[in-house]
């Protein structure tokens, strides 16, 4: 060998013990991947989201930002705000991602090696063994095990922000359920007020013969049912409140949040969508998963081809000495031989694994199309009846009660007439506020039908309970 071919081969064998050196030598990032996570939530919710280790005096506590933000009414923006900041079981999603960091940092590090030492001695002999081994496959795989931790590293990342997009919907329906429920609860207020109105009334006209037993027990049997419903009505308020103060990860005096008098106003006009389905298929965070699982796997198995025959392989240095004799030295190899166990089912498993995230991709496509078209049929559909209520049915009742106290101040209608147009008034605004509440969550379930992992069922209903018992008087 000429020393002119000499120096390239050396060059190259530098360079090779260099790129290993750097590779074993993976480092943590320093945002630990939540800068990724936090992008991908405010581009999907609006609100960015941050990982903060809790401490002996601020665990469970909440920041002074959330503090601040509980003195003011909630707002939909300002609930997802407080939840994505403090709702604990997201935090410890975030921690998974120091698990996945940890992996991929492991994956591109060299196995430490390994140390033996035997010492024989028979009678004046004494037989001394030493030998240092190296993981030279662990060394030659190690930029394809690196390069599938960093993939599920990048995963995890998804999943992380997935978590996040999903409480914030779930925060959102919430809070839109605990704003309509209060005002429900309002409203089932005064219809035990004005039937407790007309027991009273009743009483006092039966006592004097001016009305029938038939309508006075209509009026009782109605107070005792408007009782009832109150019951249920406060218990429903504080239930989804509940719901909503999980969310949060509020407790304590925290508990007491404020909460609007009334649902959002619908805007002027429903959005249109023409390219919903698209969106999904490039926005939708578990579709995304899914295809990097997908990715993943088809490396994997890569990486398993490779490695069928030999899976163990560690060489290195090794020398021996005895008594009288100089000491020997050389190396050591150690190979696993397959003979047993050719991998073939190992192989197997993992193309039968890719072919498994494979096809639930394509299902998955299929499915968020479904859910994304369902979506926005229910958006359309209670942003029309939330207007419909809004400017016919109401308005209508509004205009028929004025009719009826004009003929009660003109003695052309019963006080009981008067009392049941009131109660069937207040029915209808029942009806019209769960109709506005439908639309919002349904708006809420279209954002995350395109953007998250898909929304939920909004089941619309023919009419509002209240208006429906009040109709059967």
């Amino acid at each position: 060998m000429t020393q002119k071919n000499l120096i390239p081969r050396r060059s190259v064998l530098a360079t090779g013990l260099l790129s290993i050196f750097l590779t074993g030598c993976a480092t943590f990032s320093a945002d630990g991947g939540l800068d990724n996570v936090s992008a991908m939530t405010k581009e999907r919710t609006g609100q960015d989201v941050r990982f903060s280790k809790p401490t002996a005096e601020t665990s469970g506590t909440p920041s002074e930002a959330v503090t601040q933000l509980l003195t003011k009414p909630l707002t939909p923006d300002t609930a997802v705000q407080i939840a994505l900041a403090n709702n604990k079981s997201l935090q410890a999603s975030f921690a998974e991602l120091g698990v996945a960091e940890a992996d991929r940092v492991q994956a591109g590090r060299i196995r430490n090696p390994g140390f033996s030492f035997g010492r024989m001695r028979g009678g004046e002999d004494v037989e001394i063994e030493r030998s240092v081994m190296f993981d030279l496959l662990g060394i030659v795989t190690m930029p394809f095990r690196s390069g599938i931790e960093s993939r599920r590293f990048e995963q995890a990342k998804l999943q992380a922000a997935s978590q996040a997009v999903q409480l914030a919907a779930d925060t959102r329906r919430a809070y839109f359920s605990a704003v309509a429920a209060e005002q429900s609860a309002k409203y089932m207020e005064q219809v035990q007020a004005a039937a407790d109105a007309g027991a009273e009334l009743s009483q006092r006209l039966a006592r004097v013969g001016n009305v029938s037993k038939l309508d006075q027990a209509r009026e009782q049997v109605f107070y005792a049912d408007a009782t009832a419903q109150v019951a249920r009505a406060r218990h429903n308020a504080t239930a989804v409140r509940e719901q909503l103060t999980r969310l949060l990860g509020l407790w304590g005096k925290n508990t007491a949040f404020k909460l609007p008098d009334r649902l959002p106003d619908l805007p002027k006009s429903p959005t249109e969508m023409s390219n919903a389905e698209q969106l999904a298929m490039e926005q939708r965070l578990d579709i995304q998963m899914s295809k990097r699982d997908a990715h993943a796997t088809a490396n994997a198995l890569g990486l398993t081809k490779a490695t069928r025959f030999i899976n163990v392989l560690d060489a290195g240095y090794t020398n021996k000495s005895e008594t009288g004799a100089p000491r020997a030295n050389g190396y050591e190899i150690e190979l696993e031989l397959p003979i047993f166990d050719w991998s073939g089912a190992r192989t197997a498993k993992a193309e039968a694994l890719y072919m498994q995230s494979v096809y639930r991709t394509a299902d998955l496509a299929v499915r968020a199309r479904s859910q994304v078209r369902e979506a926005y049929s229910a958006y359309r559909t209670t942003y029309d009846l939330a207007k419909h209520y809004q400017a016919e049915v109401v308005p209508l009742r509004k205009k028929i009660s004025d009719e009826v106290l004009l003929r009660y101040n003109g003695m052309l209608a019963s006080v009981f007439e008067l009392l049941t147009d009131a109660r069937d008034q207040i029915g209808s605004v029942n009806a019209a506020i769960e109709a506005q509440r439908d639309f919002w969550i349904a708006e809420t379930d279209l954002q995350a039908a395109i953007n998250g992992t898909g929304g939920g069922n909004v089941q619309i209903r023919s009419a509002a309970p209240a208006e429906a018992g009040a109709a059967e008087h």
